[in-house]
C-alpha cells in the first residue's frame, strides 16, 4: 500500500470520526450543560461547525488530491464527489442561513421554529454515512 493509498483509505474515517464528536456528540451534550443558555449555545455552536467546515473542506482537498494522483475505482470516485456535494450545500446554503438565525436568536429576537438545523442534520447524516462507505470502497479497491 502506497502512502497515497493510507491517505485515501484514513481520511474517510477521520473525516467521519471528526463529523460524529462534532454534529452527534458535542452539540447535543452541549445544550445540556449547566449555565448554557440557548444563545451561548447558539454562539458556541456557530464558532465550533465554522472550525468542523474548515477542516471538513482541508480533508476534501487532501482525499481529492490524493484520488487525482492515484485514482481509485470509479464507485469511490462517484461517492467522493456526492460527498463533496453535501458539503457544499451545506457551506453555501444551509449554514449562512442558520448562521443567519444564530446572530438574532442572539440578538434577542424571538423566532419561530425553523427546519434548517433538521435539514443540515440530514446532511450531516447521509455525509457521515457515505464516509466510512468511501474508506471501505477505497480499501477493498487497494486489497482487491
Amino acid at each position: 500500500m502506497t502512502w497515497v493509498e493510507v491517505v485515501q483509505a484514513a481520511v474517510p474515517f477521520l473525516w467521519g470520526g471528526a463529523v460524529l464528536g462534532i454534529s452527534f456528540l458535542e452539540t447535543p451534550l452541549k445544550f445540556r450543560a449547566p449555565g448554557i443558555t440557548l444563545a451561548l449555545g447558539l454562539g458556541i455552536g456557530a464558532l465550533v461547525f465554522r472550525a468542523l467546515n474548515l477542516v471538513e473542506l482541508v480533508l476534501a482537498v487532501v482525499l481529492t488530491a490524493t484520488m487525482v494522483a492515484a485514482p481509485p475505482a470509479s464507485p469511490a470516485v462517484v461517492l467522493l464527489v456526492a460527498i463533496w456535494m453535501l458539503l457544499l450545500a451545506q457551506i453555501g446554503l444551509v449554514r449562512p442561513r442558520l448562521d443567519r438565525r444564530t446572530r438574532e436568536v442572539i440578538a434577542g429576537t424571538a423566532l419561530p421554529r425553523s427546519r434548517l438545523h433538521l435539514a443540515y442534520i440530514v446532511l450531516e447524516t447521509v455525509k457521515v454515512v457515505s464516509l466510512p462507505i468511501l474508506g471501505v470502497l477505497v480499501l477493498v479497491g487497494v486489497a482487491g
